[in-house]
């Protein structure tokens, strides 16, 4: 790391205020351009230990960048990952305030919950797959606190991952009942189709992605608990919704998921 932890708390409560008052601060990598990716994850941390001291509960974590092309985008060779709270889950149906976000845009991905642990550092698909209660389908809601122009992973990371919400669906599969890779996304706002996709874009099975993370918390001290949300990685590119947008995602076998902007 090169950032001080000074310099680390400080930009953590630059991120709460920011995040309190839905607005955006100045890039990291502007101001400090050596700072490294275990830097950001150390901010990342700091300010998730803020939140969870100021009352908010964790139910899960989020894992970003999962594709070929937005890791090329982004210049890094893997994905990454932030957490979620409690007061960010909302149901298929929701109407969701918009205002209580800094910029949204939509992805199409698919969430397990967890009946066993995982930890690393040698997590397979296999063990994914069996300690895995279900699968639901889900939309992340992106959202940066950070300005967006110029952003590298550096500020993303930092910024949660730029995680801001998720709308989970109603249809729950085990892992054995349906073959995850060819789960389809067909992304819809206001009635006109935007994206679409197939699960398999997540590293060839969505389930990658949860071994991927359960290895690299074990490398900062970690593991995915029971009980949790994983939000395995987007399977298209994000969409940019407004006040007002209607957005609806057909998950063929798995249902669909609807959710307004207001």
């Amino acid at each position: 790391m090169t950032l001080s932890p000074d310099v680390i708390a400080a930009i953590a409560a630059e991120l709460a205020e920011a995040d309190r008052a839905h607005s955006v601060i100045p890039r990291i990598t502007g101001r400090y351009p050596d700072a490294t990716v275990e830097d950001s994850y150390a901010i990342q941390a700091v300010w998730r230990d803020r939140m969870i001291a100021e009352g908010r509960t964790l139910v899960g974590r989020k894992i970003g960048l999962t594709s070929k092309a937005m890791q090329q985008a982004t210049g890094i060779t893997e994905p990454d990952y932030g957490v979620m709270f409690d007061d960010t889950v909302y149901p298929s149906g929701a109407d969701i305030p918009i205002d209580h976000f800094s910029n949204v845009r939509v992805e199409v991905e698919l969430a397990f919950v967890l009946k066993h642990p995982l930890t690393g550092p040698d997590c397979t698909l296999e063990q994914v797959l069996a300690a895995t209660d279900y699968v639901v389908p889900a939309l992340e809601v992106l959202n940066s606190h950070i300005e967006l122009e110029g952003r590298t992973i550096v500020d993303t990371i930092s910024d949660n991952a730029a995680y801001g919400a998720m709308v989970l669906g109603d249809v729950r599969r085990r892992p054995d009942e349906i073959d995850l890779r060819w789960v389809p996304g067909v992304l819809a706002r206001n009635g006109e189709i935007e994206e679409t996709g197939v699960a398999a874009g997540v590293l060839g099975h969505p389930g990658h992605g949860v071994a991927w993370l359960a290895n690299k918390l074990h490398q900062h001290g970690a593991r995915l608990e029971v009980g949790q949300i994983i939000l395995a990685g987007s399977f298209t590119r994000p969409v940019w919704v407004s006040k007002g947008d209607e957005v609806v995602c057909d998950y063929g076998p798995m249902g669909k998921i609807t959710c307004r902007f207001s």
